[in-house]
């Protein structure tokens, strides 16, 4: 493996962590309240804790970029719906065709 592709890989890794413990502290705090929901949800349902955090922070991630792409400021209406729809992840943002 070469340095960049390394780089590339803990990157990556750092900001699926970053990401996941973003949702672990709203499971936490209970903010924003469907986080703590979804958890439970998707628990009860049996799903492992591991994989309901790895869908949560796909949704994070998902409305993230949107925010980049777009110069908005967070959509927590958005968000929420979005993990209540867990176990259905929602679609990645499209990249813009020229």
């Amino acid at each position: 493996m070469n340095d960049v592709t390394q780089r590339d890989d803990e990157d990556e890794q750092f900001a699926e962590d970053t990401l996941i413990q973003a949702i672990e502290n709203q499971i936490e705090s209970d903010n924003p309240p469907a986080a703590k929901a979804t958890f439970n949800k998707l628990t009860l349902v049996g799903y492992e804790r591991e994989d309901i955090l790895e869908m949560m922070a796909h949704v994070l991630a998902v409305e993230i970029d949107k925010i980049l792409e777009e110069d908005r400021a967070f959509d927590t209406e958005w968000y929420e719906k979005a993990l209540r729809a867990l176990p259905e992840l929602p679609p990645e943002a499209k990249p813009e065709e020229d």
